[in-house]
């Protein structure tokens, strides 16, 4: 069985984006990118919503070609362009990037595709992912906080029917007072 990630950058107050969906504040130290490269090139599959996805490949496509990409931004490129990646999505119409597009019951095929072998997979994009949290579907959260309160927005976790009790199983801080929370579900 599949291990299923959650994991993203968020504010202090517990948001991946600030009102408007801007993502500003959440610029990665380059040992933080480099943890993140670490964290991606372990997936076996990357699971997107609609918003995440678009944000994903209006960059990483050609990621590696840009000016002044580090050796670690030119490694995430093609890492992201190499890994499975499903979309969750009845608004789009096509996909690209070694991506297929599920446009049906998403809990569902992530309920399908856990129970396969292979990888651990990553779930990003709020509604998708919370979503996989109401379905009890998330095995692992990854909680990058970093020092900001952007006051509203999209918060990184989402109503729940019933507590969830985590295992704390790893912390680390990063350049700028920005903190990992690393936790499994306690089953």
């Amino acid at each position: 069985m599949r291990k299923l990630v959650y994991g993203m950058n968020l504010s202090l107050d517990g948001y991946i984006a600030a009102p408007g969906d801007d993502i500003g504040w959440g610029v990665p130290s380059d040992e933080l990118f480099q943890w993140w490269l670490d964290q991606e090139r372990a997936i076996g599959l990357l699971l997107y919503g609609r918003k995440l996805w678009k944000n994903m490949r209006s960059h990483w496509p050609t990621g590696d070609q840009q000016p002044g990409a580090t050796p670690a931004q030119i490694e995430f490129a093609r890492n992201w362009r190499d890994t499975p990646k499903v979309v969750f999505s009845s608004t789009i119409d096509t996909v690209d990037w070694n991506t297929r597009l599920v446009d049906g019951d998403a809990i569902s095929e992530i309920t399908r595709l856990k129970a396969e072998d292979g990888g651990p997979m990553r779930v990003g994009g709020a509604t998708l992912a919370g979503a996989a949290m109401r379905a009890g579907l998330i095995d692992e959260y990854e909680v990058v906080t970093h020092p900001v309160l952007v006051g509203g927005g999209t918060p990184f976790f989402t109503a729940l029917d019933s507590w969830v009790n985590l295992n704390l199983v790893e912390t680390r801080t990063f350049p700028g007072g920005v903190v990992l929370n690393r936790y499994e579900v306690r089953r």
